[in-house]
């Protein structure tokens, strides 16, 4: 006969709720603040209901993990919010057998969020501590998909290219040429281009061949792209 302890029991009647409470959060963020803003591709849609936003941010800021808004997260950095992290995931447009960089792990939710639908996501962080954190965090939430590195995201990720999509979440002042080199033909990548002091601008780019296009999508607000101090 297996014997539970009262406290164990307790401690399951305690979690089942509040999972039940969280997963509600997630239903209702996506529906009001995803679908309603015209989000639309489905698998984004299910991987932003799926990831635990509560588990990517500071335990002081979990009360305010499904709200419209990005959320520091430490080393003056920040949790998108949420809307916007779903419509850069879209406008890739991942497929399951995609390979993916994304360039500035933060907290590691973005890279959640694109593990939840392609096989592959590779991650580079700058700020170690940040990188050291998510990569702790990604594992114990089992996304094995997602591979994290400390390095400066100028360079990309040389060894695994090329990328069927590169995400970047720090706004530049123009377009890295390593990760334009490291797209594969046909890939797309999303990067916030402009002044880390003022608003910047959203850039779709494109490459098939030797060509490559942008396309200036809406105006954004994303901390600076840090580079290493020896740049």
């Amino acid at each position: 006969m297996i014997r539970v302890s009262l406290g164990l029991i307790l401690l399951l009647c305690a979690l089942v709720p509040a999972a039940r409470a969280q997963q509600e959060a997630r239903d209702q963020m996506v529906q009001r603040q995803v679908e309603r803003r015209g989000i639309t591709t489905e698998a984004v849609l299910e991987a932003m209901r799926q990831v635990p936003r509560h588990e990517f941010v500071p335990q002081s800021q979990a009360s305010h993990a499904y709200e419209d808004r990005p959320l520091p997260i430490g080393y003056g950095q920040t949790i998108s919010q949420p809307y916007i992290v779903a419509y850069m995931t879209e406008l890739v447009q991942p497929d399951p057998d995609d390979r993916v960089l994304e360039v500035g792990t933060g907290s590691g939710y973005q890279a959640a969020v694109l593990a939840e639908i392609v096989d592959q996501v590779y991650t580079v962080e700058i700020i170690p501590e940040l990188a050291a954190t998510a990569a702790q965090r990604l594992d114990r939430l089992g996304y094995d998909a997602v591979t994290v590195k400390h390095a400066d995201g100028y360079y990309g990720w040389e060894e695994h290219a090329p990328y069927d999509a590169i995400v970047v979440t720090a706004a530049a002042e123009h377009v890295p040429p390593p990760l334009i080199e490291q797209l594969k033909d046909g890939g797309r990548m999303v990067i916030p281009v402009g002044s880390p002091f003022y608003t910047q601008t959203l850039m779709l780019v494109e490459k098939e061949g030797d060509q490559v296009t942008t396309r200036s999508l809406t105006p954004v607000r994303f901390v600076p792209f840090t580079r290493s101090d020896d740049q």
